[in-house]
């Protein structure tokens, strides 16, 4: 059997998908994943990671490509977490990661559909330094995946990045492999042990105290900073949303949905850490 036909039945079928792959796990990840209101599925990934795939195809019919959307969702679910959120995602043309951080500036890596690199090598220490990988080996591994091989195409480079975060603990569940179709993700998302919906949590989950104690602006959640730094959010969140809406922008509006949202809930914390009830909208 040819070589290429060989490789060609071993790998499963192409077609526009992605992940998001959380360094936390499903109970820290849950009420943050909530809050973008997407059609996402939770899984645990791991020891400290949990997997989010989209269980649906609706995301699909955004005029955004899908590393826009996936990196999007990444940014928004990262932005006020103490954890970075990867987001892995392929199309017939590419495949690549975006890695988001806090507010920093996201880092990301692509390849053509055939293994071409086509990023910068400076992102892949960056990648591995802010998810806390191996400054040796994982540095070493990641070097490799930026240099030419014609025996590696883009969804082998996808593997190499996979493996690599093997060894910090990363454990997908079966079936979640790169270049399968987002339909054959969600499938195999659903039967994954300790699944779970990720797009149900309430007003309630939002403001919870644990949730709010442990982002990374936690220690500044009550008292008189509290409520300037949840106005900054309101303000900023709205300036972004409605930036993303002139543009056409769908992954930068739900940032500046979720960036709203962290505002609401901090001008609530004060009252929901002390007992006290919120009339807030309901679910």
């Amino acid at each position: 059997m040819p070589k290429d036909a060989a490789r060609n039945r071993e790998q499963p079928l192409r077609g526009t998908g992605g992940l998001l792959l959380c360094r936390a796990g499903p109970d820290a990840v849950a009420p943050a994943a909530g809050l973008l209101r997407r059609p996402l599925l939770l899984a645990p990934a791991g020891p400290g990671w949990s997997a989010l795939v989209p269980y649906d195809l609706s995301w699909q019919g955004d005029e955004e490509p899908v590393d826009l959307v996936l990196t999007g969702w990444a940014t928004a679910l990262a932005v006020g977490a103490p954890w970075p959120v990867l987001a892995l995602w392929w199309d017939a043309d590419r495949a690549g990661f975006g890695l988001a951080s806090g507010v920093r500036r996201s880092v990301g890596y692509v390849w053509l559909a055939d293994g071409t690199p086509a990023g910068e090598d400076e992102a892949m220490r960056t990648f591995a330094a802010r998810l806390g990988l191996d400054p040796v080996f994982a540095v070493a591994a990641l070097d490799g995946l930026t240099r030419p091989d014609p025996e590696a195409d883009a969804a082998a480079r996808l593997r190499g990045v996979l493996a690599v975060l093997a060894h910090a603990g990363l454990a997908l569940p079966a079936g979640l492999v790169p270049f399968r179709p987002a339909g054959a993700l969600a499938e195999a998302a659903r039967t994954a042990r300790g699944v779970r919906r990720a797009d149900r949590a309430g007003w309630q989950e939002v403001v919870r105290p644990e949730l709010v104690e442990a982002s990374v602006v936690g220690p500044l959640m009550r008292g008189r900073r509290a409520r300037v730094l949840a106005v900054g959010h309101l303000v900023a969140g709205g300036a972004l949303g409605l930036w993303g809406l002139g543009r056409r922008g769908g992954a930068w509006c739900v940032v500046g949905g979720v960036l709203v949202v962290q505002g609401l809930a901090g001008l609530a914390y004060d009252r929901v850490r002390d007992g006290l009830r919120v009339p807030l909208p309901s679910d």
